[in-house]
């Protein structure tokens, strides 16, 4: 098989990965990809949302599958394209994709349906949300209803914080023009569960939790995420069939029947309340560190599965590790807030473990920074504290004068 990956970062990367390992992948090409995956896949000089020169791509190189990773693929219709062609490709619709794309869709979609969440509001008027937020307990949870690259919610804990918030989702259209839901607090452990999905039928993979704050101990700004691991001690057996019974198989089904069926990934972003599992959010694609930790535990070929998802055919059942996996992000000093680019980076070929690359580049030959969050390395070990120890070890072994990282990540587990 010749697959064609679709994106850039660490996510693409780790599915680069996998596929790497599939003994029915004779070639792997990655449009842009970065400097990591290069080494593992032939990088093709074409953005993630030009679809046309994607579609020629593929037409021209006789790839039999397109796998897609970021969200912006998916909101501009790459699947309805590919598929319109006769394309196979691993990825849900434009109106699928509105599970993400929209908060208020799927707000209104799970309200429909349901499927167990926050109480909501939606907004359009800045005077209107913060009456209303002023009228409520606090913290407020405020969400734009679009896309955001990670960065569109807020918790505000005060009123000022909900009016400076609003102002930049509403009044300054930081993130474009649109609306804005207003969600009831939640409270309880947060946790990702990713399914492939395709129409009713939803395979689970390992739970994973990732670290949205910037610094140890869950200090600092929300970022895209500084680090993840599997195998979390709180959530049971019991917590998952709850959220398979009543999350995950149940919103499948509605957007089946809303005549949007899924075909690709479903990530669940959830909460285990005292109230039981609810939703934060959902992603119509892999996540983002926790792909990183996940994929690495898979013990099937992962082509076959990607496949079988995008023809609507039955997989053989996935088989996972039973190991452990945490990861560590290192980031450039700055982020998520303004940072420079170009910093070598040396000592990625010393690290025991698996190094994502999420923004870096080549340039005169060596290895520098490229973005906001550079490298993920991942250890594995048959313990969360085994995968915590290496984890920190071997970040250490690499050497950036602009990197910062987490040392705490999985410290919810060890509680």
């Amino acid at each position: 098989m010749k697959v064609l990956v679709v994106g850039s970062g660490g996510r693409e990367h780790a599915i680069v990965d996998a596929l790497h390992r599939s003994p029915s992948v004779d070639k792997i090409y990655c449009a842009p990809g970065n400097a990591g995956i290069a080494q593992q896949a032939e990088c093709v000089a074409i953005k993630d949302t030009e679809v046309e020169k994607l579609k020629r791509f593929v037409e021209e190189n006789a790839i039999d599958l397109t796998v897609v990773g970021p969200e912006a693929a998916l909101a501009v219709g790459i699947a309805d394209e590919f598929r319109k062609a006769g394309l196979k490709i691993f990825g849900h619709t434009k109106a699928a994709a509105r599970i993400e794309t929209s908060k208020e869709f799927a707000k209104q979609l799970m309200e429909k349906y349901g499927i167990p969440t926050a109480g909501y509001k939606a907004f359009d008027s800045y005077d209107e949300a913060v009456a209303y937020v002023e009228s409520r307990p606090l913290p407020a949870v405020l969400k734009y209803d679009g896309l955001a690259a990670g960065k569109g919610v807020v918790i505000a804990e005060t009123i000022e914080e909900a009016r400076e918030a609003l102002r930049d989702m509403l009044l300054d259209d930081r993130f474009g023009k649109g609306r804005v839901v207003v969600e009831d607090f939640l409270e309880g452990p947060e946790f990702s569960l990713m399914c492939f999905v395709e129409g009713e039928n939803v395979y689970p993979m390992p739970v994973a939790q990732d670290h949205k704050r910037a610094y140890d101990g869950d200090k600092g700004p929300n970022t895209g995420g500084m680090g993840a691991y599997t195998s979390l001690p709180f959530i049971t057996a019991d917590d998952l069939e709850y959220a398979m019974e009543h999350v995950m198989r149940p919103t499948a089904k509605a957007m089946v029947a809303e005549g949007c069926p899924l075909t690709g990934v479903l990530y669940g972003g959830l909460m285990k309340t005292a109230d039981g599992v609810k939703v934060i959010e959902f992603n119509a694609r892999f996540g983002d560190p926790e792909t990183e930790v996940v994929l690495p535990l898979i013990d099937s070929d992962i082509a076959n599965v990607f496949e079988a998802v995008a023809t609507a055919v039955t997989p053989a059942p996935i088989v996972w590790s039973k190991d452990v996996t945490l990861g560590i992000v290192l980031a450039s000093k700055g982020y998520p807030g303004d940072y420079a680019k170009g910093y070598p980076i040396h000592g990625t070929e010393r690290v025991d473990g698996t190094v994502f690359h999420m923004g870096t580049a080549v340039k005169d030959g060596e290895l520098v920074t490229n973005g906001g969050r550079v490298l993920f390395v991942v250890a594995k070990g048959a313990t969360l504290a085994d995968a915590h120890r290496k984890a920190n070890e071997e970040v250490s072994k690499i050497e950036c004068e602009n990197l910062f990282h987490r040392t705490d990540i999985g410290h919810k587990a060890f509680a």
